[in-house]
């Protein structure tokens, strides 16, 4: 039997009574699937003031919470010392429902399923891989709202995966359109966490450059390039091992940078 706020008549009211902030908190979760406590005050909360904001973030994620519209994983990031700030928040079973209903529902990029599943904690690495593609969403709309340039788009995975005009699919960590002006850049974004071989990562990277030989176009319009973001130097190197191995057109394809750059760097190429 279904629950009184699970059933359908329960959801509709639901979705008059959230705010603007609620609804677009959802959204989010849709789109990247998981952030923390410190990624939602960037992005939901910065506008207040210093010595509010965590204190109205946690009280309405608490409420959230208890309508099951977003559910707080069991695992955490940063350690005892990240507070609330490091807990690690997901789609409810309800929330993943109300947007369903919503119009901006068709604009998480399809992360929803027609049926709502109730969330899991996943590994670690998996996790931190997740995060990461979530710190990426967050440092651009930040850059956004600091007039640096204007997000198009952008899409996690699973919804960033591309036909490959082959009969199977690029699987890219992120899809993302950036602009400035009259300028637009597409790329696709891999989150290397330095966790695969250099010959798997081969594998994934020459499917990129047979789809640029063969012409094949991305979600706008052009061949999309592609940006590799490693943790570390040692990582940096072997990667630009691997790319120095590829056939054209890869010195034109691909860009190697530091996680911490990425951001930075396509403000850069979009400046050029």
């Amino acid at each position: 039997m279904t629950a009184p706020r699970h059933s359908q008549a329960a959801v509709e009211r639901l979705v008059d009574q959230l705010s603007l902030r609620d609804r677009s908190v959802l959204v989010d979760l849709a789109r990247v699937r998981v952030l923390t406590g410190d990624h939602l005050t960037r992005l939901h909360f910065h506008d207040l003031a210093a010595t509010s904001r965590d204190r109205t973030r946690r009280r309405v994620l608490a409420r959230l919470a208890e309508l099951d519209l977003v559910s707080r994983l069991e695992r955490t990031v940063g350690g005892v010392r990240a507070g609330s700030s490091g807990h690690v928040y997901a789609l409810g079973v309800v929330g993943q429902r109300v947007l369903a209903l919503l119009d901006a529902a068709a604009e998480t990029g399809g992360g929803l399923t027609a049926r709502a599943r109730r969330p899991w904690t996943p590994g670690q690495l998996f996790l931190k891989h997740t995060l990461a593609i979530s710190e990426l969403y967050v440092q651009l709309t930040e850059l956004c709202r600091a007039g640096l340039l204007t997000l198009g788009r952008f899409e996690a995975e699973p919804a960033a995966w591309w036909p490959d005009g082959g009969g199977g699919l690029l699987k890219p960590d992120a899809s993302v359109c950036v602009a400035l002006g009259e300028f637009e850049d597409s790329w696709f974004v891999e989150v290397d966490r330095a966790t695969e071989s250099p010959e798997t990562l081969r594998r994934k990277l020459v499917r990129y450059v047979d789809f640029a030989r063969a012409g094949q176009l991305g979600p706008d319009g052009v061949t999309p390039r592609v940006l590799v973001t490693v943790p570390h130097e040692r990582r940096l190197q072997d990667v630009r091992a691997v790319l120095a191995r590829l056939p054209p057109p890869t010195d034109r394809l691909f860009a190697a940078i530091p996680f911490n750059s990425a951001v930075g760097y396509l403000v850069e190429v979009l400046r050029e």
